[in-house]
Formats: C-alpha cells, structure tokens, sequence
C-alpha cells in the first residue's frame, strides 16, 4: 500500500491530503489571526488586545467565583421548608426524619462506610492541622479573616457605589434598601462574603403584587446591570423566580462578593410597632405558599442581622473558624447524593452565639476552646434545642404551637417563631460525623476543657457512629433522651 504525503497546519495540528486543502484551511480559520498568550484562543489581531483585557477579567472572576449552590442554600432560610425530612439522593419527601433515613438505607443502601466515604473530605493544609492556638491565629489572619486596612476601606466604597447602581437600575423607585448576609454582619471570610439586598418599592400594592411583577422588575435589571460600567467585573448566576445573584469582582480582582438582590413591599416599615410585626407573625404561620412566606420574612431581615452584628467581636472571629470548617471539610456532593444539603451559614452563626452563651458571654476566650465546644455540640446534634425570646414572647400562641410540634436539632429563628432553622440540613449525621473526626485532629489533641467551657465536661454520651439494623435505628429514637436546658 502507498502511503498517502500528509500536510500539517501549523497553527492548529490539523492533517491534509493536499497542499491546497492546507492553503485553503488557513485562509478559512487562521489567516489574519494570532494566538492569545493567556488562553491559547485565536482571535483577529486588531481585536487582541480587547481580548486579552477581558479574558483576564473573567479568568479573575472564575478564580473569586463562589459556590451557587450555597446561595441556593441561604435564600432557603428564608422561608420555612423542611429540607431535613428530604431524600440526599432523590429528593423525595417524608413525614418524619425517621422515615426519611429508613428509605435511604433500604432505597439508596445509605450504610455508616457509604456515608463516611460521602460526607468526610478534609481539605489539603486545613486548619484542623495547626497545633497551638498561636499558629491557628496566624492561619486565620492569613487564610480566613478579610483584608484589613486601606483594601477594607476600598472595598467599603466599592460595596456602596453598587447599592446605589443597584436602586438606579431597578426600573421602579425604591423608597428603602435593607442588607443582610455574612458581610454586613462582620462574619464574612476570605473564601466567603455574601450580601443581602432588598429593595422595597411603594409602586407594589402588597405581597401577592409584588410576587406577579418581581420576575420582570429582576429581569430588566439584569440587564441594566450588564450595561453599566461595572458590568465586566459581575458574573451573574442562573436565574432564580424570586431574586437575582451575581458575583461582584472588588478591588481590582483581589477578592469577590456574592451578591443576592430582592425586592418587595414595605410590610413594616422603618419603624414598626408590635402590634404589626406579630400580624406578620401570623401571616407567615398561615402562609402556605412558599415563595409568599419567602417574601413575608424578607421584613425580617434587618432583625437578623441585628441579632448576629450584636455578637462581640471574638464572637464572630468563631463564627468565621465554623464557617470555614464547614467549607473545608466536607466531600463535593455527588450525582449520587447532590440533594444533601448542609446547615445554611445562619444556622452556623446561631449555633455559635448559643455556644458563646452556655459559656457565660465572655468577651475574651480561647478559640481553640470555642471550636472545640461547638463541635461536641454538633456531634450531639439530636440535643440541640435552642430558643431566644426577644421578638416573642413564650406565651404567644404562633410559638406555643410550633414549640409544641417541633423535632430536634431545633433552633428557632430569634427573628421568626416560624421557622427552625435546623429544617434547612438534612446531612445532620453526617455532620456528627465529621465533627467527630475533626475532634480527634491536632488541633485538638490533648485540650481539655477550661473555664468558661467546664460545661462540655457534661456531654459525655455521643450519638451511635454506626447503625446495624433498622431496629436499632428505632430503638435510638425512641429511647431515653436527656433533658438539657438550652
């Protein structure tokens, strides 16, 4: 057999039977074009700069780009679903926790090893690896803490000339602006800056107008946003039915925010008196409509983050640490298991404050200690029952009913007798797990408990690591269960 002469492009490796079929390659795909450094791609020379610019842009954005699932995760606390009692491989919903897990070990063969394999994913240098409280201060301030100073002060002023491009882009006035998320309440990380915005227009009559018009009012300012001068440094996210999430580029690229934009009637307004935030309380009680209770507790907003900002300053630098824990030590979700979902990082703040004060609110106290006490509590997960008082009272009947029904792990929103937070997880074993483990890291070897964290000394019993049998399942739940105060 003869073998057949190969002609080869050299710009792209292609072969050719013929020299002319090269030449006419070349003037189709190649000639006029050369190679951009940063990506490989061919592009027109007298567009290569432009190009260069805006790959740069966006290799910048991809490098901050957050995880949108997570920000899935936090509009679910708005709103009072039952995420625990879903399946973590198919999303079916059940009655009772308990039902829950019987499906997924008969359906899905959920065992110990196979849930130990899903959940358990520490990273490479995790924190978990320092072995004095000096050197997890030193990794703290370098990895986890937000960059001080003048990039602080910049990144302020970044934030707030995009709030107000936000109000001028939306194509109705807004009479108010609230914020929420991690960067408004101090506990924002390097890896992990969420904000909260909604807009709150008179133009909407009332909820059920406002739920009819907000997709449109979203969708126009997606659009003006993409035209504005910022508009190469935001990376919107897919599109969701009751808001609008973006990743802002700040600060010449050093770093992102994730941003989840809303809108809604004033419910409250600035200043509201009791009288109507319990009418509101009773409105979300009987709201079966989840994207309208979703709209409902965005007028609570501003009392979340106030109960969270309130925290004293090391009380926050914890709440990072946890934050940072969460997001650093747990296996990817799968296609197996891409229903689990973790505690929302409202959950992780509350559950800190509450450790924060068992502990007797000291101002100043060992972070190692801290942490160490929150983990405990997490592996004893079916114990935790935490409720605050500040916006209800405990005779008022909306709490009596839920506190009467509720299911641990149970933490009551302080802003919202509604909703237990602990409903947005359904991997609380897993996280048990993985705490358990995280225990028995550097960190923490040999500490003991120190004053004013005596009180962990008291959590002697864990909950069972492993489960042989569904009987035993059943005999867990129905068993004896010690009565803490929280």
């Amino acid at each position: 057999m003869w073998a057949l002469k190969c002609y080869k492009c050299e710009c792209c490796g292609s072969d050719f039977v013929s020299c002319k079929a090269l030449k006419y390659h070349f003037r189709q795909k190649h000639f006029g074009k050369a190679p951009c450094e940063k990506c490989g791609q061919e592009v027109l020379r007298e567009n290569l700069q432009d190009h260069s610019k805006s790959v740069y842009d966006r290799s910048a954005m991809e490098r901050h780009k957050l995880n949108w699932e997570n920000l899935e995760e936090r509009n679910i606390k708005h709103k009072a679903t039952e995420i625990s009692k879903t399946c973590r491989m198919c999303s079916r919903h059940f009655g009772t926790v308990f039902s829950r897990k019987n499906h997924e070990i008969q359906e899905h063969h959920f065992t110990a090893n196979k849930r130990a394999q899903m959940s358990i994913g520490f990273s490479p240098q995790n924190m978990l690896e320092c072995k004095s409280p000096q050197e997890l201060q030193r990794f703290a301030d370098e990895n986890i803490h937000p960059a001080p100073g003048a990039l602080s002060a910049a990144c302020v002023a970044e934030v707030g000339a995009l709030l107000q491009l936000l109000r001028a882009c939306f194509p109705v006035p807004a009479s108010r602006v609230i914020q929420g998320g991690s960067y408004v309440k101090g506990t924002d990380t390097q890896g992990c800056s969420e904000i909260d915005v909604v807009l709150l227009s008179d133009v909407f009559a009332n909820v059920n107008h406002c739920k009819k018009q907000l997709r449109e009012g979203l969708n126009a300012l997606r659009e003006n946003l993409k035209q504005t001068s910022r508009g190469n440094r935001i990376l919107m996210g897919k599109k969701a039915s009751l808001s609008l999430r973006f990743n802002f580029l700040c600060t010449e690229g050093l770093h992102s925010h994730s941003f989840e934009i809303m809108a809604c009637c004033d419910v409250l307004g600035p200043a509201p008196s009791t009288d109507l935030r319990l009418h509101l309380y009773r409105q979300l009680y009987l709201c079966h409509d989840s994207e309208m209770a979703q709209l409902w507790a965005l007028a609570l907003l501003p009392y979340q983050v106030d109960f969270v900002k309130a925290s004293v300053m090391r009380v926050k630098e914890l709440i990072r640490l946890m934050v940072h824990w969460f997001r650093t030590s747990f296996a990817n979700s799968t296609e197996e298991n891409k229903f689990r979902r973790l505690p929302s990082s409202y959950t992780v703040e509350l559950l800190t404050i509450h450790i924060w004060e068992l502990a007797g609110k000291p101002l100043l106290f060992s972070l190692v200690q801290g942490m160490r006490a929150v983990l405990k509590l997490l592996v004893r997960y079916a114990e935790i029952d935490v409720v605050w008082h500040r916006h209800y009272h405990p005779k008022f009947p909306i709490f009596v009913k839920v506190n009467q029904k509720h299911t641990r792990p149970f933490i009551l929103d302080p802003a919202n007798p509604t909703v237990n937070v602990c409903d947005t997880c359904n991997a609380w074993d897993e996280v048990a797990l993985v705490a358990r483990h995280s225990l028995l890291k550097p960190l923490f070897s040999r500490v003991r408990a120190e004053p004013p964290w005596l009180f962990t000394n008291n959590w002697f019993r864990t909950i069972p690591e492993r489960v042989g049998s569904l009987g035993q399942l059943k005999k867990n739940r129905n068993g004896p269960r010690e009565n803490f105060c929280f």
